[in-house]
């Protein structure tokens, strides 16, 4: 595999794999990471994590770098399978912040990675709508006395 950094130790097997052989198919391109880059929507640095193994890419960088690639078809296919079963082996960082509440409804979708998973609105805090209110209140009192001032002279 030419040029490439090891890859780390204890990978498990499934993400391995799938990076060995992202790694072959962007080697047959024969692109450098910047034409890559260029040629897709996901830019050098982010190729370098995804071919060092860092970080899991998207299902669509896989997919275009298999358009780069002319790949279709059953071949393409393989990658998007090889691309599932990694991403649901690839290690969790270490500090797994605290879900959110409604990231259950994500827990099941195969095709949305822990790294993709919308974040929840904060709720309004009730004292800034307290403030909103008031506010509106003061506006409509001034506008009140105005119009009295001026019907009533």
């Amino acid at each position: 595999m030419g040029g490439w950094q090891p890859l780390p130790e204890g990978l498990p097997p499934e993400v391995r794999h799938f990076v060995e052989q992202l790694r072959l198919l962007k080697d047959d391109t024969g692109l450098s990471l910047v034409s890559l880059g260029a040629r897709t929507a996901y830019s050098k640095s982010s190729w370098q994590r995804y071919l060092n193994a860092v970080q899991p890419p998207p299902r669509q960088a896989v997919v275009a770098l298999c358009r780069v690639a002319g790949l279709d078809g059953a071949d393409a296919e393989r990658h998007a399978v090889r691309w599932e079963l990694a991403v649901q082996a690839w290690p969790r960082p270490a500090t797994v912040p605290e879900r959110p509440p409604g990231a259950e409804e994500y827990e099941d979708d195969p095709t949305l990675p822990w790294w993709d998973r919308p974040e929840p609105e904060p709720a309004p805090r009730p004292h800034g709508r307290l403030l909103l209110y008031a506010v509106l209140l003061l506006l409509v009192l001034l506008l009140v006395t105005v119009v009295g001032a001026v019907v009533l002279g």
